[in-house]
């Protein structure tokens, strides 16, 4: 297992780092949205369609969505804001979900239902990852959001297995602890210190308001990524699946590894907005 690991990392990595740090926008669109098309048909296995040709059908569809969204989004840039808003919003709502799981699954029990929540992922993540792509040092912004990520995942565990005895959410995800969720906080706020200090240093001079904004964008952000996780592990538990597939050897599907990622760019995006922040030409 950890040998494939290993091997899907490095075969991974290379494509990645081309795909999202050095292509252009419009093929980053699409390399954005082939992942997301991916996810795609594993949400619908994770939905309840087990035939291959309705999961395709889905991810088509996904697809379709996604073209569609980037032709009003072009046409209407102003109402990005307002697609980032409703995937925030979507979190809020996943939040009592998980929250009151296993209870409420007569709410989300249909397949068409939890199809229709794949959509609020999926749609969300394409349109945050369009927003950072379009704005000044892009790069930086989407390393950050990833960084954030893998921080609260990473410190998380450790955190978790040194102090864990108390669960996060016992009935979704019993390897998750408040100890681990806390010391993960802690390291992305320390990430968005030193941020800080060195944007304000190589990159432009930060004002407290600044320094502020970053705190509350990084804060909100951990909190959603966490929840990203718990949400695609309470859909799995409850389909009764472990891995959303097997696309890719030793880590599961692309699903399992972009759960998080998936939460927190939306929130990401949407609180720079929110906030008028961004860093400058």
């Amino acid at each position: 297992m950890t040998k494939q690991r290993v091997i899907t990392a490095l075969v991974l990595a290379p494509v990645m780092v081309v795909g999202i740090f050095f292509l252009p926008l419009k093929p980053f669109a699409f390399f954005i949205a082939a992942i997301c098309s991916l996810g795609a048909w594993e949400w619908a296995n994770i939905a309840g369609y087990k035939k291959n040709w309705s999961r395709i059908l889905y991810a088509f569809f996904v697809f379709v969505c996604l073209y569609i969204s980037a032709r009003f989004l072009r046409v209407n840039p102003e109402w990005k804001i307002w697609f980032l808003a409703a995937g925030t919003l979507w979190w809020t709502v996943a939040f009592a979900l998980v929250k009151r799981y296993p209870g409420g699954t007569d709410i989300w029990n249909a397949r068409v239902i939890r199809a229709f929540l794949g959509l609020c992922v999926l749609i969300p993540m394409w349109v945050g990852f369009m927003h950072l792509k379009e704005e000044p040092h892009s790069s930086l912004l989407i390393i950050y959001v990833m960084l954030v990520v893998w921080g609260a995942d990473t410190d998380a565990y450790f955190a978790g297995r040194k102090w864990g005895n108390k669960k996060l959410a016992p009935n979704v995800s019993p390897g998750k602890s408040w100890a681990g969720f806390w010391g993960g906080f802690a390291t992305t706020l320390f990430l968005a210190a030193v941020t800080c200090i060195g944007l304000d240093i190589w990159l432009q001079p930060l004002t407290t308001e600044d320094v502020i904004k970053i705190f509350a964008i990084t804060a909100a952000t951990t909190v959603i990524s966490v929840l990203g996780d718990l949400v695609e592990s309470m859909m799995k538990r409850h389909r009764g699946i472990k891995d959303s597939s097997s696309l890719l050897p030793g880590h599961g599907g692309v699903m399992d590894r972009i759960d998080s990622m998936a939460a927190a760019v939306p929130v990401f995006a949407f609180m720079m907005m929110l906030l008028n922040w961004g860093l400058a030409v």
